[in-house]
């Protein structure tokens, strides 16, 4: 599995707050009320960040300790996945909060205390969880074991 690239994440957080932007914008067009994101959600995005450190760092200790101890490569692929998918969540969430706090800049009537807090308590929390996310793939890297360094990279048969 590769590593999350960051021109991945960048597009991502485009995309968000694009989205974020374009959505808060339509909404006031068509009188409608706006996103406010609540705290909660914030708390909950910090949860799921201590999650998926919590999830990876047995096997990082397992993969690195003096006497090395079997994983199940079936838990190791799933908390590599959730970390990938914290990692992409989490900047697909920190673009939508930027797309939030840009929208309360840019529009006419006053700065609303309330809503800049509850958006940048959100932007606060996604970022938490695109970093835990990319710590957690980081700490579920497997280190080559004695037989993949002596093997041949291109994997060719030599008789």
């Amino acid at each position: 599995m590769t590593r999350t690239k960051v021109s991945t994440l960048v597009t991502l957080v485009a995309i968000g707050a694009a989205s974020g932007f374009l959505v808060q914008v339509a909404l006031a067009a068509a009188s409608l009320p706006k996103f406010r994101p609540e705290y909660t959600l914030a708390l909950s995005l910090l949860f799921i960040a201590g999650i998926a450190i919590a999830l990876a760092v047995p096997i990082r200790r397992a993969t690195r300790a003096t006497v090395r101890t079997r994983i199940d490569p079936f838990h190791a692929i799933r908390v590599v996945l959730f970390a990938k998918a914290s990692s992409l969540a989490g900047a697909l969430l920190s673009g939508t909060a930027v797309g939030l706090l840009a929208e309360l800049l840019v529009r006419s009537g006053g700065l609303n205390t309330d809503s800049l807090l509850r958006s940048l308590a959100v932007l606060a929390g996604s970022i938490a969880v695109l970093v835990a996310g990319l710590v957690g793939e980081f700490l579920c890297t497997v280190p080559p074991s004695d037989d993949d360094r002596g093997a041949d990279p291109a994997g060719s048969l030599e008789t």
